[in-house]
C-alpha cells in the first residue's frame, strides 16, 4: 500500500500569518489615511486570496472599490516586504510533516496566497523542504473554491490517493468540489461551527493527525 499524497492549506493550517496580514493592510490603510481595522476584522477577510481581503477591507472602510488593482498591489507590496515577522508555525506542525515525510507521504501546498510570498514564508520558517509542489493563488487562472488547484496538486504529485488539510469554509468547499477526502483543522481561520463544514476527519493539535491519516488509509486501502 503506497503512502497517500497529502496537501495543506497554509494561512491558518500550518501557520498563523494574520498578524503579518494585519500589518500590511494597516500599512496601506496609513498611505491612504485611514484608521486600521482590527485584528480580528482583517483575519475575518483571509481565505479568497488578496485581492478578495483587499476588496473586503475597501468596502469596510469606504474607499474607492476603483483603487482595489491599486490598493492590492500596495498591500501585496507591504506584505513582501515583512511577510513572516509576525508569522508562526502552529505547535506540533515541523514534527508531523517530518514524520510524514519519513512515512513516504509526498506532500503539497495548496494555498490562495500568491506563490511568491507562500515560498518566502515557507523558506523563513523552514518548512520549504517538505513540499515537493506549491500551488498559489496566481499559479492558475481559478482560485479555490474552485477544485482545479487542488487537482492540479494531486497530478503534480503523481495521482492516487490524496488528503486535503485545511482550516476554512473555503478549503472545504474546494475539497468537496474535487471528492477529496478534508481534513479540518479546527484552531485556524474557519467561521462556521464544525459540525457544519464537510469534513473526513476533524483535529485541532496536529500531534493527532497521523494517527488520524494512518486510519483513515487503511480505510480507504489507498495503493
Amino acid at each position: 500500500m503506497s503512502a497517500v499524497h497529502l496537501i495543506f492549506d497554509l494561512d491558518g493550517t500550518l501557520v498563523d500569518s494574520a498578524p503579518d496580514i494585519h500589518a500590511a493592510v494597516t500599512r496601506m490603510l496609513a498611505d491612504e489615511g485611514v484608521a486600521a481595522l482590527d485584528l480580528a476584522t482583517v483575519t475575518s477577510f483571509v481565505g479568497h486570496g488578496l485581492p478578495k481581503l483587499v476588496e473586503r477591507v475597501i468596502l469596510r472602510v469606504g474607499l474607492d472599490i476603483g483603487q482595489h488593482p491599486r490598493l492590492t498591489k500596495v498591500t501585496l507590496d507591504h506584505y513582501n516586504a515583512a511577510s513572516s515577522d509576525l508569522t508562526r508555525v502552529y505547535p506540533g506542525v515541523t514534527q508531523v510533516l517530518t514524520g510524514f515525510q519519513r512515512a513516504g507521504h509526498r506532500m503539497a501546498l495548496c494555498t490562495n496566497k500568491p506563490v511568491g510570498p507562500a515560498r518566502d514564508i515557507l523558506r523563513a520558517l523552514g518548512l520549504e523542504g517538505f513540499f515537493s509542489l506549491v500551488i498559489g493563488g496566481d499559479s492558475l487562472p481559478v482560485t479555490k473554491p474552485d477544485p482545479a488547484p487542488l487537482q492540479a496538486c494531486i497530478a503534480g504529485l503523481g495521482g492516487g490517493a490524496a488528503l486535503y488539510v485545511g482550516d476554512s469554509e473555503v478549503d472545504a468547499a474546494t475539497a468537496v468540489a474535487a471528492r477529496v477526502p478534508f481534513a479540518l483543522f479546527t484552531e485556524g481561520y474557519r467561521k462556521t461551527p464544525v459540525a457544519d463544514l464537510p469534513h473526513a476527519l476533524a483535529f485541532s493539535e496536529f500531534a493527532s493527525l497521523p494517527a488520524m491519516v494512518a486510519a483513515l488509509q487503511a480505510g480507504t486501502g489507498a495503493d
